[in-house]
């Protein structure tokens, strides 16, 4: 059985204790649970800050820590599953367990319970904050600083319509790996779009594409998801779609048949599948 090293904790000198009979190592060891300290913080193939970021955390998304050198952290991000290397610095040990989220697309916290005071941030859509005290309209995140509660929602509490979600990023750069919002990829979008309505994706397009339910292209409908080799996007309704692209080099809307067209011509090929979450 070949296991995906993208969603695998896992190489061949070290891997986590929980895959001991499943996958062969010199050496196991326990995953340690940190979270994500930064507004947003890269996971890269390798321990370099000039190494390609496959993805990102987000503040206070779980991370488990196999390995830590040179300033590097080796493990697995807890959102999407995700296997790479995270700037030490960007990360602390899990000491609370978070009940708001952000809700906003995006949003800065502040030094004190005031908007005159210093700004923190700014923080993304889907952040996880542990919430310890109020005033105000203000509410006081462990690590976070003083965020307006009206751009924050309980753990649990979902949107309806992830199109809608995509909307709101409409005009942000496109970014490789990016989930933040200020800038994100095309599969980025999708999975922060269907997450935001308590949908989990797993983070690249080709493992999205496994997921979902089957759906005929004279059937998709709002929400649903088409994707061509290396590149997804969301359908708004029966003809136009929103993506994050390289094209435009921002998130945007057009229709499926110019999409289709520019990348027939480009040699991509027909979409290859067609998703409903």
């Amino acid at each position: 059985m070949s296991l995906d090293p993208r969603a695998v904790l896992a190489r061949p000198d070290l891997a986590a204790r929980d895959l001991e009979a499943i996958v062969a190592a010199d050496r196991y060891d326990d995953r340690r649970r940190y979270v994500c300290r930064t507004p947003a913080a890269a996971l890269r193939r390798a321990p370099s800050s000039d190494a390609e970021q496959l993805d990102q955390l987000l503040f206070g998304e779980g991370f488990d820590v196999l390995e830590v050198q040179d300033g590097f952290a080796w493990g697995q991000a807890r959102r999407d599953g995700y296997v790479g290397f995270v700037e030490a610095g960007a990360l602390k040990p899990a000491d609370s367990v978070a009940n708001m989220k952000v809700s906003a697309l995006r949003t800065y916290a502040f030094a004190q319970p005031s908007i005159k005071s210093r700004a923190i941030g700014p923080y993304s859509l889907g952040s996880l904050l542990t919430v310890e005290a109020r005033e105000g309209r203000f509410a006081k995140a462990a690590d976070g600083g003083w965020f307006v509660e009206d751009h924050l929602a309980p753990i649990g509490v979902f949107e309806a319509d992830p199109a809608a979600v995509a909307l709101r990023y409409l005009g942000t750069p496109y970014l490789w790996g990016g989930r933040e919002s200020l800038g994100l990829d095309c599969s980025g979008l999708t999975l922060q779009a269907l997450g935001a309505c308590g949908v989990a994706l797993p983070r690249d397009t080709d493992q999205q594409a496994q997921g979902g339910a089957a759906v005929a292209e004279s059937d998709l409908a709002r929400g649903d998801l088409v994707f061509w080799k290396g590149h997804v996007a969301m359908m708004l309704d029966g003809e136009a779609i929103v993506h994050a692209n390289a094209h435009h080099m921002a998130t945007a809307i057009e229709p499926l048949s110019v999409t289709r067209a520019r990348y027939v011509a480009a040699g991509v090929g027909e979409p290859t599948a067609f998703r409903r979450y």
